[in-house]
């Protein structure tokens, strides 16, 4: 068997290189809670990258599904170190199966894409990809409060991840993926052509306005929560959220230009973000 350290260290290795923003922020946390974050994280990104970068991503996807469900009955052998840190973080911690299933249904989503009609599709779309990570490291993060956060955590989902589709439109768009609702769109006057065209107007400013003040909203209540948590989750969950958060100020300030341009925010920004949340 591997050793349990190399494990997670593989795990460590996952976050810092594809999420920044996560790994600084919950570095902070003390050593088995940092620990079940890395496990957790490591999850999530290999049924990502299977949806985004797999060769047969269906097929892949759903042994992925099959691996987890022998994972869930004690019945997987196996000597990947994603799977064997998740076994140490679910024994160390009462860990819900439920949002992991539920993540791996919104992966299916993007496989077998909808159109996403009203803002109702897209939070339900949110929901399945996003808050589900969030209610998988409420054990970790709040153990003994989790009815008590769980809505926060559920809208810190919502908010980020549509602060994720704000940025990623123009890249979504060359991937063949729309995420702004269709009737977002009707009402706003702006057409599949102009977004084809990566038009940046006025009824487009507006649209996207319209949906980050969605998303500040949720973090506004996300944010109100975080006197629950215990002291070491404060400033990991907060720093997090507001890391995020800052990315919609940084497309403004870019003139909303989210086609051919990737917004982030500096680690000078993120550190000073930290720093206030101490």
């Amino acid at each position: 068997m591997m050793d349990l350290n190399h494990a997670y260290d593989h795990c460590k290795n996952i976050i810092e290189k594809h999420s920044k923003t996560f790994s600084k922020a919950f570095s902070m946390l003390p050593k088995h809670q940092k620990r079940a974050v890395w496990a957790i994280y490591a999850f999530c990104r290999r049924a990502d990258d299977i949806v985004d970068e797999g060769d047969n991503p269906k097929e892949e996807l759903e042994a992925f599904a099959v691996e987890f469900d022998l994972f869930m009955e004690g019945r997987l052998e196996t000597e990947d170190p994603c799977w064997i840190a998740l076994q140490d973080a679910f024994e160390r911690f009462p860990l819900d199966p439920e949002p992991f299933y539920e993540m791996i249904v919104g992966q299916r989503m993007d496989l077998y894409p909808k159109t996403i009609d009203t803002k109702d599709d897209l939070l339900h779309y949110c929901y399945h990809v996003a808050s589900t990570v969030g209610l998988m490291l409420l054990p970790v993060l709040a153990p003994g409060k989790v009815s008590r956060v769980k809505t926060g955590a559920i809208e810190l989902g919502y908010a980020m991840q549509i602060t994720n589709i704000l940025r990623d439109i123009g890249e979504d768009l060359d991937n063949n993926r729309i995420y702004i609702p269709e009737q977002m769109m009707i009402d706003y006057g702006y057409t599949r052509s102009d977004l084809h065209n990566k038009k940046v107007n006025e009824a487009f400013i507006q649209l996207w306005e319209d949906l980050a003040q969605d998303a500040e909203h949720y973090y506004r209540n996300a944010l109100a929560t975080l006197p629950e948590y215990p002291l070491y989750s404060r400033t990991p969950v907060g720093g997090a959220a507001k890391m995020y958060r800052a990315i919609i100020q940084t497309v403004r300030n870019n003139d909303y230009q989210v086609f051919g341009k990737r917004n982030y925010v500096s680690d000078q920004m993120k550190k000073q973000i930290i720093a206030e949340m101490q």
